[in-house]
């Protein structure tokens, strides 16, 4: 059967297989999300030489890079065990001084006795509160200017007591803390309530401050704590915190502590589901997971052979890593990673590939993908070439013979069509304009002993195409 025939295959198409079979590659003008798998490797060959590295992702790779990422720093390493040594004083704080002299009183006789004091002998001069000063003093009456920051409530009774010998008779002093503006804790971030808590002699740890600001909003897989301590920064998960006491470090006045969501991103380009950053959570992600929230590869357009993960790594990491190799102001090296999922035991080694903070995924287009590209462009010009080349039913060529039939109408003048037959076949194929104005593509085959009787179905199923209001 010949629907169209040799020399319209020729001189409508033969150019197309002429201009495909000189080419390679596709034109840098077809639109496109990234380079290809042949580029990519071509530029990473020549990159090499300026110490860029291409790394194929291994299961020992992996697994290397994914040892390395658990043995990151923890708090427990940083700070260890170490409880705060008793009550600090600082500036902000706010003490009461209490007072007591013996009788016969000869310094505070004459002062208002305290009601707390009941009946006893003694009496209590009770000071009005203070608040430590920015040079972190406090002045008593006879005993001058105290100094208070950095001291316990005990050293500032002390040294009130020995400024007041000789003055007083026996004194016996109280320090009390009234507002506590310094040994405090900040948490804030992802928590119920942000908090100011202060801190005990009782010595209070990581978890304690996360349940004082009312625990956190979001699921604990999914959440990571961060403290700062001076200069000093952590941070960890919360299911690490959780499931490992020595993580539950004691607190220090001044420290902050930030719960976050979430508080790390990767980009993903190229042939995927999306295309767009993805945050993820501190106990990390494999490449795997990284490639499925982001909707996996797509199947018309997807190179699995060609999925490149673009980073900065520590070179102590990598192997064979030149000393002239560029590298970041942290002293991390570029480079590119490769994953071919056509190999099975890649798969294995995806998921044991840990994504780092601001890692590049880009999965590259398939050549078939980029034919097809320029096949599109091909078509929308050489369709409407093709379509007025066929011949006019009922008017034109064999199709001159379908108004004879009386079975078709609304199709005579708006089918451009070719048929053809075989022993028991007969077949019709072109295209027909609907009444609303719209060309179908249509391809009718009917197997019948008698192919000329199989006619007048062809000729209805036109007319039916035809007659379509769209």
């Amino acid at each position: 059967m010949t629907l169209f025939s040799s020399n319209f295959w020729r001189r409508h198409v033969g150019w197309l297989v002429l201009a495909l079979a000189g080419c390679s590659t596709y034109p840098d003008s077809l639109p496109s999300a990234g380079p290809g798998l042949e580029l990519i490797q071509k530029n990473a060959q020549e990159a090499q030489t300026q110490g860029i590295q291409l790394l194929d992702v291994t299961a020992p790779l992996a697994r290397r890079l994914a040892s390395d990422a658990r043995l990151a720093p923890s708090f427990a390493q940083q700070w260890g065990q170490a409880k705060q040594t008793g009550f600090v004083l600082g500036p902000g704080d706010v003490l009461e001084v209490s007072i007591w002299e013996a009788p016969p009183a000869s310094l505070f006789g004459a002062s208002a006795m305290d009601l707390r004091s009941g009946a006893a002998t003694a009496r209590v001069s009770v000071l009005p509160g203070q608040m430590v000063a920015a040079d972190g003093t406090i002045d008593v009456p006879f005993a001058g200017t105290i100094k208070a920051a950095g001291q316990s409530t005990s050293d500032v009774q002390n040294a009130i007591v020995e400024r007041l010998k000789g003055k007083a008779h026996q004194p016996q002093v109280v320090v009390r803390v009234l507002q506590n503006a310094t040994s405090n804790v900040t948490v804030v971030g992802e928590v119920s309530n942000s908090v100011r808590m202060p801190l005990t002699a009782k010595g209070e740890r990581l978890l304690d401050a996360l349940a004082a600001a009312g625990g956190v909003r979001q699921p604990v897989g999914k959440m990571s704590l961060q403290i700062t301590r001076g200069e000093q920064v952590r941070s960890l998960p919360l299911e690490r915190v959780i499931a490992s006491p020595a993580e539950n470090v004691f607190l220090q006045p001044g420290d902050v502590v930030t719960a976050f969501h979430q508080p790390f991103n990767l980009t993903v380009l190229g042939a995927t589901g999306v295309n767009r950053e993805l945050d993820f959570e501190a106990q990390g992600i494999s490449l795997a997971q990284a490639l499925g929230r982001a909707g996996g590869l797509q199947d018309q357009r997807a190179d699995a052979r060609g999925i490149f993960i673009f980073r900065f790594e520590d070179p102590a990491l990598l192997p064979d890593v030149k000393p002239d190799a560029p590298r970041t102001a942290q002293g991390k090296v570029p480079v590119v990673f490769r994953l071919d999922l056509k190999d099975p035991a890649s798969f294995f080694a995806a998921q044991d590939f840990p994504m780092r903070h601001k890692d590049v995924v880009y999965v590259s287009n398939a050549p078939a993908a980029e034919l097809q590209k320029f096949l599109n462009i091909v078509g929308s010009v050489a369709g409407p070439v093709l379509i007025q080349s066929l011949p006019v039913a009922g008017v034109d060529g064999t199709a001159t013979r379908m108004g004879e039939r009386g079975i078709m109408k609304t199709a005579l003048g708006n089918a451009r069509i070719k048929t053809g037959s075989l022993r028991d076949v007969a077949a019709v194929a072109g295209y027909v304009t609907t009444q609303g104005g719209t060309p179908w593509a249509v391809v009718g085959i009917v197997n019948h002993p008698n192919a000329s009787q199989s006619r007048p179905a062809l000729d209805a199923l036109l007319e039916w195409v035809a007659n379509q209001p769209r």
